[in-house]
């Protein structure tokens, strides 16, 4: 069955994309994700049934409101779920759109978070709609959940994701694919934070400096043995990404801090680093090392059951024409908590481009058929299939 699109075009599609990116939504301003998540609401109240949720709060932080719709696709009787996992927030500020405009030039769309991933979000949207224009049975409930703080860890969406993934038999990421080919993302690295205080001796650095034990030495020390926890053979990385420490340039430093991002390719590799943080020790004895966090987004492994999505996926593109691609990549997404639950799981199935984060963010106008025709497809396969876990 043919599934590109014919009730709508290619321009509406373009325009529910721009409208979409000209929403901003930067992780940080709850009530910008709350003006996005009601325009993603009302963009698909005629073909879906929607629900939000609060966000939540965490200290002083607000988080923007979740949602998660189910698509009124045909069935007699719905059996089982398929969880569509895509999130509201971008990494860009409040007003970006002042010097990063949407714009369509040289084959494709820019604008900031058009590829990371508004552009995502609209193609699984026109999915079910061209799933709907068949009539095409899909035997499971085929839920999309769009979680408002991706970006900054999902502190407050995590649990709701995994109480969905539990119930699912398949999660299908909408997170933009790999390369301007497109690739699939069938592993992700797990991402994890360390913080590393030092407290050292106050004194005054010309009257008094042999009373001192600076934090900031200490600290120097200490990072040369983290940075060594790196294991580049087994891709585990580690690195010390902020540092603050001291007062003024006239006493010996009292404090100093520093923020570790770490990164594992293995749920086994935790283990790993838990044993050489818990190692510090203090080279000079008048200072204190403490150590906390560990990792808070597991690992997506290459699962026999993330194989298994891959190789449907694989097939289905070919009838499509396109050679689809497998890949794995050092960063997080919501995908990585569904994964460690033993859901197949398969990312990277929103937009092909490039620039995520950066002032080029854009994607292909070229790929925007066949990457919706593929998750009408895929969805339609796996709502009325068997889907091996594990």
């Amino acid at each position: 069955m043919d599934f590109a699109p014919k009730s709508f075009s290619q321009r509406e599609v373009i325009a529910t994309i721009r409208a979409f990116v000209e929403c901003e939504s930067p992780s940080d301003d709850a009530v910008s994700v709350n003006h996005f998540v009601d325009l993603l609401a009302e963009t698909v109240k005629d073909i879906a049934r929607v629900r939000t949720y609060p966000g939540g709060t965490a200290g002083s932080k607000v988080y923007g409101k979740h949602l998660r719709c189910e698509f009124l696709l045909p069935s007699q009787k719905k059996q089982g779920q398929i969880l569509a996992l895509g999130h509201s927030d971008t990494v860009w500020p409040l007003g970006t759109l002042r010097t990063m405009p949407f714009r369509q030039s040289q084959g494709r769309l820019w604008g900031p978070g058009v590829f990371d991933m508004k552009a995502g979000l609209a193609f699984f949207i026109f999915a079910m709609r061209a799933l709907r224009e068949r009539d095409v049975t899909v035997a499971r409930r085929v839920i999309l959940q769009v979680n408002s703080d991706e970006e900054i860890g999902s502190p407050s969406s995590r649990a709701w994701t995994e109480e969905a993934a539990r119930v699912s038999s398949a999660v299908l990421v909408l997170e933009p694919g790999q390369g301007l080919e497109g690739k699939l993302k069938t592993a992700r690295k797990g991402v994890g934070d360390y913080t590393v205080k030092v407290r050292g001796r106050a004194a005054h650095a010309g009257v008094d400096f042999a009373s001192g034990a600076s934090a900031i030495v200490e600290m120097s020390r200490q990072i040369q043995k983290i940075a060594g926890f790196t294991r580049l053979d087994r891709g585990i990385t580690v690195s010390p990404g902020v540092i603050h420490g001291g007062t003024r340039s006239n006493v010996i430093a009292a404090e100093c801090t520093a923020e570790i991002d770490v990164r594992i390719p293995k749920a086994s590799d935790a283990r790993y680093l838990e044993r050489q943080f818990a190692s510090l020790r203090a080279f000079d004895k008048r200072c204190t090392v403490e150590v906390t966090g560990g990792i808070n987004r597991p690992p997506l492994e290459r699962s026999a059951g993330v194989r298994a999505l891959f190789r449907k996926a694989k097939a289905l593109a070919a009838e499509l024409g396109v050679q689809l691609e497998e890949s794995s990549t050092g960063g997080g997404s919501d995908g990585n908590f569904t994964a460690a639950l033993g859901v197949p799981t398969l990312d990277g199935l929103g937009a092909v481009g490039e620039g995520a984060h950066a002032s080029h963010e854009s994607i292909l106008i070229d790929r925007m058929v066949d990457r919706i025709a593929l998750l009408s497809k895929l969805v339609a396969a796996l709502g009325n299939g068997v889907i091996a876990r594990r």
